[in-house]
């Protein structure tokens, strides 16, 4: 069966997926190298992806039965006035190119404005990862700068292209003005 006939979908990351995900992280491992920072043999492993799924991420997995094929995370939530925080995703190198980080993306987004109240989204790249880019530009992000040596990544030092996305102009929920959940303005 041809790749982009092969259905995928997306759900909630649960605690006992590390095993499936640390596989999927191992078999890309090469296939992310020059996008990714630097990890220890222990993040490969379902003991160190168990440790990861409780650190209080969100998280998404595109799936193909069982098999992980890829992944949105939302970390550094920070609620409050800020109601923000960092995206970062990953499509499996055999599924590139099929709408997974598109999709992903928009599962992280909509779940951040509707279910977690979040008021903007960051997410960044390096430079030269131009489809990242496009999936960030397609769901709405605008680029708003660049970080020189912004992180470590396959070695070095590397700059990024930033972006972020506004999901929403209404104020933080308990805030004058906010809409309470019975639907009468604050």
């Amino acid at each position: 069966m041809h790749a982009a006939t092969v259905p995928f979908r997306i759900r909630p990351a649960d605690p006992g997926d590390a095993s499936a995900l640390a596989a999927a992280l191992l078999r890309n491992r090469a296939h992310m190298k020059p996008w990714e920072p630097y990890r220890p043999e222990r993040y490969y492993t379902a003991e160190g992806q168990a440790e990861r799924l409780a650190d209080g991420g969100v998280r998404w997995f595109a799936v193909e039965g069982e098999t992980v094929i890829g992944s949105a995370t939302l970390s550094g939530i920070v609620l409050g006035p800020f109601r923000s925080g960092s995206l970062g995703y990953w499509v499996d190198r055999e599924h590139t190119g099929r709408g997974l980080a598109t999709a992903l993306v928009e599962e992280a987004c909509r779940t951040a404005r509707e279910e977690l109240g979040m008021h903007r989204i960051e997410a960044c790249t390096v430079l030269d990862h131009h489809v990242s880019q496009r999936v960030l530009a397609k769901s709405g992000f605008a680029r708003i700068g660049t970080a020189p040596r912004y992180l470590h990544i396959d070695g070095e030092w590397r700059d990024h292209q930033l972006f972020q996305r506004l999901l929403h102009d209404d104020p933080p929920p308990g805030f004058p003005g906010s809409v309470p959940s019975n639907g009468d303005r604050a």
